[in-house]
Formats: C-alpha cells, sequence, structure tokens
C-alpha cells in the first residue's frame, strides 16, 4: 500500500471513529498528517477525486453518499476499478499497474496513484459492494 491508499483507508478509519461526515475535510486532515500541510503531494487530485468519487457512491464502509467531488474522470476511474475487482476472483493477487490497465485500456492515460487508492480500501476491506 503506497502513501495515497494509506491516506484513503485513514481517512475512512477517522471518519468512522469520530462520527464525522464530510470526507473533503477528513482528507485533507489526514494528508496534510501524511504529506505536510501546503505539499504538493498533500494537495495532489487524482488519489483525492477517486475517494471523494467512491464515498459520493456510498461505496465506502461509514461515510453516507452526498456530493463530494466535481472530478468525473477520476471518480470513473475509481468505479470502474471497483465493478473489475468484484469481477475477479477474490484469492487473485491484482497490482495497481494491472488494475490501471484493465481501467483504462488502450487509452494513453498516465497513472497517478487512483488505483492506490481503490486497492488499499478493496484489501481493509472498506468497500460495500
Amino acid at each position: 500500500m503506497g502513501k495515497y491508499g494509506e491516506a484513503a483507508v485513514k481517512t475512512v478509519n477517522y471518519l468512522n471513529e469520530h462520527k464525522h461526515d464530510d470526507p473533503i475535510k477528513a482528507w485533507n486532515e489526514v494528508t496534510i498528517e501524511i504529506f505536510g500541510e501546503g505539499s504538493s503531494s498533500q494537495k495532489k487530485g487524482c488519489p483525492k477525486n477517486t475517494f471523494l468519487g467512491l464515498s459520493e457512491e456510498g461505496l465506502l464502509e461509514g461515510i453516507p453518499r452526498g456530493i463530494y467531488t466535481k472530478s468525473k474522470k477520476n471518480k470513473g476511474y475509481g468505479l470502474k476499478a471497483v465493478k473489475i475487482l468484484g469481477e475477479i476472483d477474490k484469492d487473485k493477487n491484482i497490482n495497481q499497474r494491472i488494475l490501471w490497465k484493465e481501467v483504462i485500456g488502450d487509452q494513453d492515460i498516465k497513472y497517478n496513484s487512483q488505483m492506490d487508492v481503490v486497492l488499499a480500501l478493496w484489501k481493509e476491506g472498506m468497500i460495500k459492494l
């Protein structure tokens, strides 16, 4: 699990432990702790919007559906990844790069830690289908 996967898992835990219902604020607080306030890693949008997209759809334990992101692309990548993970053998070991290629197909799109978020949440059992 990379740093953005760690951030996603910690954010879900933070929200559930504090009975907090604002995933945007929680993500920002957790990523400040991990990366440092205002750093480019802390501000990075792709993993954040993937996390918020999953949150929007009510797929994460303890986070209510809502409107959390304007991103259609990163939300879409996250949702497609969850669909793919739900269709494969639970014992199959799939890494970020393989999942990314499954999600984007033949498109030439740079990977930007979106699958780190999805896989970390998936492996921790935090995604509900």
